[in-house]
């Protein structure tokens, strides 16, 4: 997804009810949260230039490159149904199944 795309989908009311809700009390899932951090780092960087990024991005992408890989392994569910949680949990990671 785009920082564009992944903006608008995490802005919208169905981004809400889908993954691990964070330990600090504000509701908000983990992959919520890591979707902000992903439109930061696509943002900064659009070019996606090896030297731009900074030492704090490169282990955020890993993690995310490894939810997908290991959440898209496991269900299929995420490619077959947009509307389940799987898929909107996909979505906040900033992997849209129905592209693949």
């Amino acid at each position: 997804m785009s920082a564009q795309e992944l903006e608008e989908w995490l802005k919208g009311e169905a981004s809400q009810g889908s993954g691990w809700s964070k330990d600090d009390g504000s509701g908000e899932s983990i992959g919520h949260e890591s979707g902000r951090k992903i439109i930061e780092i696509l943002k900064k960087n659009p070019k996606k230039d090896p030297e731009n990024y900074d030492e704090d991005d490169i282990p955020h992408m890993r993690k995310v490159v490894s939810y997908c890989k290991r959440h898209l392994a496991q269900e299929e569910t995420a490619k077959k149904d947009p509307d389940s949680k799987s898929a909107k949990s996909l979505k906040n990671w900033g992997h849209d199944p129905a592209k693949t």
